[in-house]
């Protein structure tokens, strides 16, 4: 592909906890809207001060494993929107085990807009370009990353992929990955058996989303110094983040090119101006130009139509420094043969989430055991599904619906 005033939480809290041998303290919970009481996904669970962290699936649960080093420690919430809330660890202990809810609160009021850079949208997004040596980490680390890889036919999953990674990045101040590195360190899929799945469905490079699509890091993701000059850049009202001010400006296409653009929004810290959070879709206006953009390969006599590309990166900031957190793409899209009267829609949907992470990492990952960018997920992991395979590692919480796939996989 080419390519925001401290904030108080309103609502309830319902607590849930447990400790194993004295090494570890997990803690289990849902995050709701407190207004519409609808769940939250791609919440940010994160220790405070720490790496350690993960995400809300798309049901709004969580299950976050904390180091008995860490007991003491104090847990964020945060999400795009909503007021930021912290719940001691500590104050859990003597809480019976059953999921805690968090009841989150919308910002209830547009926040108070400041012009900058004499309103121009456009110069903010450069001079966030221009401040990332100094917002993100300038030395190289290794990144312990949870990835999960699902593909859907309509609305039945037919392959299921998990893996752990390390990742590791070189530092920030020259906006290249190529020293960046992605390591399989653990892994495991399930297969549709369905004879009437006559379509597999392969992601090429998906683990590499850690260092593709790192738009901080790789001008060529989203917007390097060139691409600026293709997009309309808009202000939109600010929102909240980590209890911190965030510009909004959204972006659309205003060249006609060869290949296709992006249109989406960029939330940027209004402090320090870093970026935060992206969230951004391939423009499918140009119907061949989108399908040129995603599809590698496929079958003579295979219709593709693309119907959604989109992505959301987001960053965590801690002691001044913003590091990468979660990424997800999701791609949609129709297929049929010809002469063939119906069409199936698939999804493929990948994410991950930084889970913690060294910033003074002593190894490098060697270059004969780095997965590379043209290499598909799909087929170098080995075909099985162990039970508790994750019960050691922090990892975004599969959903009801994928948990009740995975049964259906498993007969």
């Amino acid at each position: 592909m080419h390519p925001t005033k401290p904030l108080a939480l309103l609502g309830a809290l319902l607590f849930g906890f447990a400790a194993f041998a004295q090494t570890e303290t997990v803690v289990d919970g849902v995050v709701r809207d407190q207004t519409s009481k609808a769940a939250l996904g791609g919440v940010a669970v994160t220790l405070v001060g720490s790496s350690v962290g993960t995400v809300t699936n798309a049901d709004g649960a969580f299950s976050l494993k904390i180091p008995q080093s860490e007991a003491d420690a104090t847990l964020e919430l945060s999400f795009i929107g909503y007021r930021s809330t912290r719940i001691a660890i500590a104050a859990l202990s003597n809480a019976p085990r059953f999921p805690l809810t968090i009841w989150l609160s919308p910002v209830a009021r547009q926040l108070s807009e400041v012009v900058v850079f004499g309103g121009d949208a456009r110069l903010l997004v450069e001079e966030a370009l221009r401040k990332i040596p100094s917002n993100y980490p300038n030395h190289p680390s290794m990144l312990s990353v949870f990835y999960r890889e699902t593909t859907q036919k309509r609305a039945r999953y037919i392959g299921i992929s998990e893996a752990m990674m390390e990742v590791y990045k070189t530092a920030y101040t020259a906006r290249n990955t190529y020293n960046d590195r992605v390591q399989i360190t653990k892994a495991r899929r399930l297969l549709s058996q369905t004879k009437t799945d006559t379509l597999a469905i392969k992601l090429e490079g998906g683990p590499h989303l850690a260092v593709l699509m790192d738009i901080v890091k790789n001008p060529d993701a989203l917007l390097d110094r060139q691409s600026i000059d293709f997009y309309t850049f808009t202000h939109e009202p600010s929102v909240a983040l980590d209890s911190r001010v965030q510009y909004v400006v959204s972006f659309e296409p205003r060249a006609n090119l060869d290949y296709a653009l992006m249109r989406g929004k960029l939330f940027i810290d209004r402090e320090s101006l870093a970026i935060t959070r992206a969230e951004f879709a391939l423009d499918l206006s140009d119907g061949d130009k989108a399908t040129r953009s995603v599809l590698r390969k496929k079958p003579a006599g295979l219709r593709f139509r693309p119907q959604e590309v989109s992505f959301i990166v987001a960053f965590r900031e801690r002691n001044g420094i913003s590091y990468l957190h979660y990424i997800c793409n999701q791609m949609r899209f129709k297929c049929d043969w010809r002469r063939r009267l119906f069409s199936s829609t698939y999804t493929a949907r990948s994410e991950m989430v930084v889970v913690e992470q060294d910033e003074r990492p002593d190894r490098v990952i060697a270059r004969r055991n780095a997965l590379t960018s043209k290499e598909i997920f799909y087929d170098i992991v080995p075909a099985y599904w162990e039970e508790e395979f994750w019960k050691d590692y922090n990892i975004i919480e599969p959903t009801e619906t994928l948990d009740k796939a995975v049964m259906r996989l498993k007969k």
